[in-house]
């Protein structure tokens, strides 16, 4: 890989597993406010982060596992303002097209690189700003609302700069879309430079990076990294952390997440990946699941 196209948000290193924004530089000092579970944990990412889409199978895991001793903060980086660059190769739309399918084989999660030609985005701030609105009604929603956003993004190849593929997103969430419209042309941009400038000042350099932070200290889980990196940070900040136990089964699976990937199924499941295609298929084809193909890959969803 070309050393210059690190200097592209676009441009998503598979082996870093970073979505990289050259312009932010300084100090990881990252202050830790009092929580009321153990560990802090203050994850920087955007809506359209292929990288971050990546990591979907090991946050899941750990919100299950872990849920109980961590708490999560997320914040948006804003990886694409607008198109007024050229570097890395990338000076349009178009030219990331081919670079989102071969990311979406090296995590093997479904991205269709197409939506860079049928109908990209102008910015993914619009999406940044409307999870900041979703913020302000439930964290919880808006995290499912990010969730919602992504598979339109990667999977759906929907451009969700437009407030159309938002407000579905947000009512698929159980979000008030007619508040987070209010909300998204005011409060809600305050807070999303407070994010970028938050970025700045921990010195985040691209997506996704991860603080986990307490009174003992910090660690940091720099790009898409493998399931261990996570939990080993976690153990690290509160050694007493327990491991909660719960259903591997595909239903409890699917209560939780109404929503997975083979990738996220086999992680989540601890069934070897071709394995977990195949239980997935067989449910979909005995009517149980909903499969959704794309050029590259499938999402299975509960009926």
């Amino acid at each position: 890989m070309k050393t210059d196209s690190k200097n592209n948000p676009l441009i998503c290193d598979p082996v870093s597993g970073v979505c990289e924004v050259p312009s932010h530089s300084g100090e990881q000092k990252v202050n830790v406010q009092h929580t009321e579970k153990p560990v802090k944990v203050i994850y920087f990412t955007d809506p359209i982060c292929s990288s971050c889409w990546g990591i979907e199978p090991q946050l899941r895991k750990l919100k299950l596992e872990y849920g109980n001793n961590i708490e999560i903060d997320y914040h948006m980086g804003g990886l694409l303002k607008d198109w007024s660059y050229n570097s890395g190769g990338i000076s349009k739309p178009s030219d990331v097209a081919h670079h989102w399918d071969e990311v979406s084989v090296y995590y093997d999660m479904p991205i269709d690189g197409d939506l860079w030609l049928e109908d990209p985005l102008d910015s993914s701030y619009p999406p940044s700003i409307a999870f900041k609105a979703a913020q302000l009604q439930d964290k919880d929603k808006a995290v499912v609302f990010l969730r919602e956003m992504r598979e339109m993004v990667f999977l759906q190849k929907k451009n969700i700069a437009k407030w159309e593929h938002i407000a579905t997103a947000a009512k698929k969430a159980g979000l008030d879309v007619n508040q987070l419209k209010t909300d998204a042309a005011g409060k809600a941009k305050t807070l999303f430079e407070e994010d970028l400038q938050l970025a700045r000042q921990y010195g985040v350099r691209g997506f996704p990076t991860i603080f986990f932070a307490n009174e003992n200290g910090k660690e940091t889980v720099y790009g898409s990294k493998p399931y261990p990196f996570y939990e080993t940070s976690v153990l690290k900040l509160f050694p007493e952390a327990k491991k909660t136990e719960y259903g591997k089964d595909w239903k409890s699976l699917f209560q939780k997440f109404p929503t997975l990937t083979a990738k996220e199924f086999s992680e989540l499941s601890g069934t070897n990946r071709k394995e977990s295609e195949s239980i997935l298929n067989e449910l979909a084809g005995k009517g149980t699941l909903l499969k959704t193909n794309t050029k590259n890959g499938a999402i299975w969803a509960l009926k």
